[in-house]
Parts: C-alpha cells; structure tokens; sequence
C-alpha cells in the first residue's frame, strides 16, 4: 500500500496542505469464548484501510477509507482537505506538529509459535482442560462456580505510517490475550468474583509461558479461601502494602491518565473526563521521594509494545512522576507544540478508521530493592492488599476507591488472617505522598484502554512492584 499512501500525501500537499499524514492498517483477530464449560463464540475478523490527517492554516481533519482505489482515496483526501479549511478558520489557535524524532524502518515481532500451528479444536481444548482445572479446584474447596467466561484471543497489527514531515515506518505485531471472569459461591458465605486480564505482544508462546491450567487453578485456590475463610474488613488506620495488580491499577488511573497532554488542554473533558493537573504543573510534588511512575512502550512482549508510534515518533522511556515530582506529561506532536515541548511519541489509534490520540502503552510504579518479605517486616499493624475486587475514579483523576479482594491482616510483621473487601478511599497526592518503601518485584496484567470518540479499547499493561503505604485510614464494605 506504499504507492497509495505517497499517492495520498502528494495530493493533500498539491492542493494546500502543510502537514500530511497516511496510514494503512490491518488488524486481524480470532476470539475464542468458553463460558461455564461450554463454547460460546468462536469469531474470525479482519479489518483494513487507510486514513489520512491533514493541515491546511491552522486547522486539521482526519478521514479514513477502507476502498482502497486511488479514485477512492482522491475523493477522501478532498473531503478532509475542505474540512480542515473549515477548521482552521473557525479555529482562535492554529493547530500544528512541533518537532520530534521521526523514523524511518521496521519493527516486526517473529513468533516462535504462530498462531496458525494451533487450530480451532486446540485453542477450545485449552480453554476446557483449563475450566475442569478450576471447577475441580473449587470442589476439592468446598465451593462451586456457577459463573465461568473465559475469553482466548490472538491478534495481528500490520501498519505503514509516513507523514510529509519524513517518517516511514512499517511495524507487524502479533498479540495474544486472555480475559477470565469467575464467580465462586457457598450457600452460607455467599458469594466473591474474580476478573483477571493477561495480553502479551508475541506468538503462541506467550499462552504457553502463562499455563492456563494451572493459572485457573491458583486463582480459584486462592478466591475460594476468601469466601471461606476472610473477616469482614472495619474502618482501621494502619500501614498498607499493596500488590502488583493494585499498584497498576493506581499508576494507570491516578497518574497516567491525568499525564495525557489532551486532557490537560480539555480535548478530552466531554468524553473521558479532565486532569487534575494543570500546563504548569511540571515539578509539582505529590508524592514521596521513592516514587517512580514510568511510561515505556519499548518494554519486550509488552501488551502495549511499539517502537514508533503512530505519527511516526521514536518511542522512549517516560517518567510522569519522578522521585515525587511531576516530571513530564504524555504527549502526541500537535499537544507538545502547544506546550512548547517535543513529542514523547505517545500518538496510537486502534484501528485504520480511528484518528491517533495520546495514549499510554505500559505504565508502572518503577521497581525499588526490597523484597515483599522486607517490607512486610516493617509493618507492625496494618494491612496487605493483593488484588482488587472493584475501583472507581472522579474524572480529574483525583479522589479514588479500591476494594480489595485478597487481603491479609499483617501484625508484628507477618501476615496473619485474611480480610474480606478492604476499602481504600483516598486523594491522589495522598496515596502517593504515603509511600515510604518500594520492592523490587515487578509484575503486569493486562488491560484495554478506553479513551475517545468514537471509543478506542486499546491494548495496554498495568504493573509494578509491592508498595508499602504508612498511617492509612481503611474503610470496610456492609
């Protein structure tokens, strides 16, 4: 599709446009649904075509075409090119693109084991020996499962970027992702639900490195002792520890998303909400000292890899919160110019048919040098909170609530009882301003990114070591 897309920016360029861009994208996608033992769906689909942004004074517009004919792309580039004049004389502050470094190569990702090698009967073979694994977990616990989804999906993301500016960069990526949603029940305990999400940018191989089986057998080990065995949670002030899966959670909400340099220029405040930072919030302290949230695309096998994103800018390493401070925010060309900054390569879009906006890709707390037990041992009444079961979040980013699902009461540095539906309600400069220790084991789980209009669900990692959070005040639920 090169020809094409040379074709489309020499004709924008022809007729006015300053800046000019063109993609061609293809997604392909398999999805394999079990849900309480039984396949539910088994989908195929593939979704390709170009689009296309342009400038023309000051005002841009976005289009996108899946007929792919040079007829078809001349009118598409047209209708873009008037609608941007539009734009840019109904605009008070002109759009452009600031400076970056641009690419030009590619980046594939070769699978070790390619999605074709397992068909249709072994991907649902998997999927049940994995359902067996969980359901007899629970019986051998005396609970039940009454409600089972789990989701298998293998993707592959071919693209072509080039813009007027030089950039041309081809990527191929193969992704594999795996969604779980249970239910455990006991007619006197009632009832707990578990909802997990892992995705790896790699072939087959990364479904065999996360043994489903045996995965689904530990999580249900692990949910059933909860429903059997956890206290009810009370209203308590005490140290906390937090898990990998929570930690993620929190660097992906309450530090990533109010970062995007979209939302702090209110793009965003009509449809995913605002920022509780400001254009001058670069150096603000909010939390303490060990405090590292990273953004990194270039993470190897990472659910949100990529090297250049889609406006062709080299991706790097992100520090939005460095020892404490607000450090940089996420940025795509047009948001750095506008802020006087340049792109730190955080343009993505979903699909050929949706416009690149400021996204995040892997975002985490950076690891520390202590280990969980170190950081255990430092604590001499409080509580340690695994995973979640629920959050929530106000739209600047800035009061939020996590229930905790597994959870343990720690006293005189060991973990003790388990608790049942621990509350964290807390401000954003609060959590992070009470950290006082990091490990070092860092973990991810996966996630789909909401974010835009139309919606783009895109793939994303969440992570982080344990953290420890002292004299923190914790509700329970009735």
């Amino acid at each position: 599709m090169e020809d094409n897309l040379e074709f489309a920016l020499s004709l924008a360029l022809a007729q006015g446009a300053s800046y000019a861009e063109a993609r061609f994208q293809s997604d392909y996608y398999e999805s394999n649904l079990l849900k309480n033992g039984e396949p539910e769906v088994a989908s195929f689909e593939t979704r390709k075509g170009m689009s296309f942004r342009v400038i023309v004074n000051g005002g841009m517009a976005f289009g996108a075409t899946n007929q792919l004919t040079k007829k078809d792309i001349r009118a598409v580039v047209k209708r873009i090119l008037a609608s941007a004049k539009q734009a840019g004389r109904a605009n008070k502050v002109p759009i452009s693109m600031g400076k970056a470094e641009l690419g030009q190569g590619r980046v594939e990702i070769r699978p070790r084991v390619s999605f074709d090698a397992v068909g249709l009967d072994g991907r649902i073979q998997l999927l049940k020996e994995a359902d067996a694994e969980a359901v007899g977990a629970a019986e051998r616990k005396g609970t039940r499962l009454p409600g089972r989804y789990f989701s298998l999906d293998t993707i592959i993301t071919e693209k072509t970027v080039i813009n007027s500016d030089g950039a041309k960069v081809y990527s191929r990526i193969p992704k594999v992702a795996l969604d779980m949603f249970m239910t455990a029940f006991h007619p006197e305990r009632g009832s707990v639900q578990r909802m997990l999400n892992l995705g790896e940018s790699a072939g087959w191989e990364g479904v065999e490195r996360w043994d489903v089986p045996r995965l689904l057998h530990e999580e249900v080990e692990a949910l059933s002792e909860v429903l059997l065995k956890a206290e009810a949670a009370k209203e308590e002030q005490g140290d906390v520890i937090l898990g990998p899966e929570v930690v993620g959670i929190v660097s992906h909400e309450s530090s990533g998303h109010p970062g995007e340099a979209d939302r702090i220029l209110g793009r965003e405040a009509a449809q995913a909400g605002e920022a509780y930072l400001k254009r001058d919030s670069l150096g603000l302290k909010v939390g303490s000292e060990v405090v590292n949230v990273v953004e990194d695309p270039t993470l190897p096998r990472s659910f949100g890899f990529y090297l250049y994103d889609d406006e062709g800018v080299k991706a790097r390493k992100r520090y939005l919160i460095k020892e404490g401070r607000i450090n940089e925010f996420l940025h795509n060309r047009s948001t750095a110019h506008a802020m006087g900054v340049e792109s730190n390569a955080s343009s993505r879009s979903v699909a050929f048919n949706r416009e690149p906006i400021v996204r995040m890709a892997n975002t985490f707390v950076e690891p520390g040098d202590l280990s969980f037990d170190e950081l255990i041992e430092g604590v001499d009444y409080g509580v340690y909170i695994k995973n979640f079961m629920e959050w929530n979040i106000d739209d600047r980013r800035y009061n939020q609530r996590y229930v905790g699902l597994e959870a343990y009461r720690i006293e005189d540095g060991e973990l003790r009882s388990r608790l049942r539906n621990p509350v964290l309600e807390i401000t954003t400069p609060g959590l992070w301003s009470a950290v006082d220790a990091v490990g070092k084991d860092l973990k991810f789980t996966a996630a789909y990114c909401g974010k835009g209009d139309p919606m783009q669900g895109i793939p994303v990692w969440t992570g982080g070591p344990h953290i420890r959070l002292r004299g923190i005040r914790l509700g329970g639920m009735a």
